[in-house]
């Protein structure tokens, strides 16, 4: 993972903590509040760390192909997200960074957001049940 600064880090717990309780007011809140702090940049430095939690440590270097079967008949968000993931796990920051402005582009990004802390989440619940 690239250099995230701690601030980031900070939110994205933030993040996380207010999506495990399932107060998505709160997960957008923290956005707000890192977009109205730090800009879009800010928010997706707590994204790409929502992307590092999904994936986890330990990750060989090499081109990855992530499985999402039925992706393309997804909702934007829910296909924004696997691209979003995959680019994280390939490391490809150009592709992560294209992705992101084109959720912001397309009207897209809070929803975008939102289900990336979600799907996060729900990678923590499955790790806990192993």
């Amino acid at each position: 993972m690239t250099d995230v600064p701690q601030e980031a880090l900070d939110d994205a717990a933030a993040v996380l903590h207010s999506a495990l309780a399932g107060d998505t007011d709160a997960v957008v809140g923290t956005f707000d509040a890192v977009v109205d702090r730090a800009g879009v940049v800010g928010a997706y430095e707590v994204a790409w760390y929502l992307a590092a939690t999904m994936v986890g440590d330990g990750v060989p270097d090499g081109m990855w192909t992530l499985d999402f079967p039925g992706i393309e008949e997804a909702a934007y968000d829910a296909r924004w997200v696997a691209r979003f993931v995959s680019a994280y796990a390939n490391r490809d920051v150009d592709t992560g960074e294209a992705l992101f402005g084109a959720a912001l582009a397309d009207g897209q990004l809070s929803d975008c957001l939102l289900t990336l802390a979600g799907s996060a989440v729900a990678t923590l619940r499955h790790r806990d049940r192993r």
